[in-house]
């Protein structure tokens, strides 16, 4: 049985897959699954709970979504995916402890999909790379993060470590992520990116004040560079609103792969769980 916790696990081929059977389902020819999806998810949640419930809907399973405080509780969570198991067939879930998740799974009773953790986010990544792939290889991109050490940051370091990206982060060196690419010159980094990523800055707003993504800084970029926030993004915070009003931003259908990205994911675990 197969989990998505983290992409460091993943090849390539496995990235291939998982676009082939994303293509499938976004041309309505995706395998249709009877069963259940669990879902847990904060009231906060918008497009990856939105994408995950109507993908799980549409692709014949009944999406039964709870609060995330659901899990915490002293009772054991090898207890917990045991009883889960007795009427579902996948887990989905937005938690801040990966190590809740990992416990899940490691009952190995039915597959777990990571909807974000405080320390990654995997299926924002994948829907990124397969909403690329519609136009240029992913692989052969260049991208630039722009934006401090976090969840989002790690998420994308997984990818690079897995896939072979050229990735480099930019930001103050003390906010850089542990073994990551650094260039703290902005001009220099966006010189060389085709791919622009941000996230916002948290607590470190001031600090990262001089990284703010505008289109000046496009303009320094190669002809074609894409830029594309993680959201929720802030105009005049990561990214300016002369960034995004610029033919550089990738525009809100970007994220319409998160649909058939996340219906991929739960087909291609659920086919695991009954190898």
């Amino acid at each position: 049985m197969h989990h998505l916790l983290r992409l460091d696990d993943w090849t390539p081929s496995n990235l291939h897959e998982l676009f082939y059977v994303a293509r499938e389902f976004e041309q309505g020819r995706g395998p249709s699954v009877k069963g259940c999806a669990v879902l847990f998810f904060p009231p906060s949640s918008l497009r990856t709970r939105v994408s995950f419930e109507r993908g799980a809907l549409l692709m014949g399973l009944q999406p039964i979504t709870l609060p995330p405080a659901t899990l915490d509780k002293p009772e054991a969570l090898v207890d917990v995916a045991g009883y889960l198991g007795q009427w579902a067939d996948i887990v989905v879930a937005r938690h801040p402890s990966i190590a809740l998740l990992e416990e899940i799974a490691a009952a190995n009773v039915l597959p777990v999909v990571n909807a974000m953790t405080d320390v990654n986010h995997p299926c924002e990544v994948l829907s990124d790379l397969y909403a690329l792939s519609v136009t240029s290889d992913p692989l052969e991109l260049r991208y630039l993060f722009v934006g401090a050490d976090g969840n989002i940051s790690r998420a994308w370091q997984e990818a690079a470590r897995a896939f072979g990206l050229d990735l480099v982060q930019c930001c103050p060196p003390e906010l850089s992520s542990p073994g990551t690419v650094w260039n703290g010159d902005l001009k220099d980094a966006s010189s060389r990116a085709d791919v622009i990523i941000t996230d916002g800055p948290g607590k470190h707003a001031e600090a990262l004040a001089p990284y703010q993504v505008t289109a000046e800084v496009l303009h320094w970029a190669p002809d074609g560079v894409r830029l594309a926030p993680c959201p929720p993004f802030v105009r005049g915070r990561e990214v300016s609103a002369d960034a995004i009003a610029s033919a550089s931003f990738v525009g809100h259908g970007f994220k319409s792969a998160l649909l058939p990205v996340q219906q991929a994911i739960m087909s291609m675990l659920l086919d695991s769980a009954r190898e």
